[in-house]
């Protein structure tokens, strides 16, 4: 079970760096009291965690270990992609984080609720549940997220400013491809020779599609910077060049 916590933490903190989630955290927090968001985004975590637990546990049950291995591997590697590809709050998202309700707390688990389902974090906790403790994944899961979350709750509070950019991003993405290679390597090993070719051609073609999106995301921004003049709307964004 420690292991199984220790390792969601990990995964779940990295995969929350840079996200929108963070993003959102920080938005709320410059307007509402800070216990209030933190208290409500860990009840919302909590229930989206207990969702991806469930459905990644009783999926692990009628999958080989050694594919679920390599198939998380390939999903950390497309986590790795996905966050050096950053997330920016669209205008639905933006407008959502700045309404205020007739109760800030339901207002904001709600939007995280919402936010969360079909996000990489949800998806990494699935994968991860399929072959672990899911205790100790719903733990660590909750705990890295929340934790991730408070610390752009903290950055909210003290500065009043965007995250961090390129460093983190950067940095989360580097850990999220050394998740892959671990992952990928031990389900490979003693493999047979279809499956580590079906594994290699799988990474290569993540890896090119991944390459493209990235490419054509960056030249998409830099047109838009170039058109539009910066607002303190858009400086929430995570910006990768």
């Amino acid at each position: 079970m420690i292991a199984a916590l220790l390792l969601s933490f990990g995964v779940i903190f990295v995969a929350e760096l840079g996200d929108k989630s963070q993003l959102m955290a920080m938005t709320y927090a410059l307007r509402y009291r800070w216990w209030v968001v933190l208290l409500a985004i860990t009840v919302a975590t909590t229930a989206v965690h207990a969702v991806s637990v469930f459905f990644g546990h009783f999926l692990g049950k009628s999958l080989p270990t050694d594919l679920m291995s390599v198939l998380a591997g390939l999903a950390m590697l497309v986590f790795g992609l996905w966050t050096v590809y950053g997330d920016r709050l669209d205008d639905e998202e933006q407008n959502r984080a700045t309404r205020i309700g007739a109760s800030v707390f339901l207002a904001v688990m709600s939007a995280f609720f919402l936010a969360e389902l079909g996000d990489k974090t949800m998806l990494a906790t699935i994968t991860i549940a399929t072959d672990h403790d899911w205790l100790g994944v719903w733990i660590g899961s909750t705990v890295g997220m929340v934790a991730a979350d408070a610390l752009a709750i903290g950055v909210g509070v003290l500065l009043g400013k965007h995250l961090p950019e390129r460093v983190i991003a950067i940095g989360a993405a580097v850990l999220f491809f050394g998740f892959a290679l671990w992952l990928t390597a031990s389900g490979l090993i003693g493999a047979s020779t279809p499956m580590i070719a079906a594994t290699i051609t799988a990474a290569v073609a993540i890896i090119g599609v991944g390459t493209v999106l990235i490419r054509r995301d960056r030249r998409l921004r830099a047109a838009a910077d170039d058109v539009e003049p910066a607002t303190p709307e858009r400086s929430l964004g995570v910006h990768e060049g």
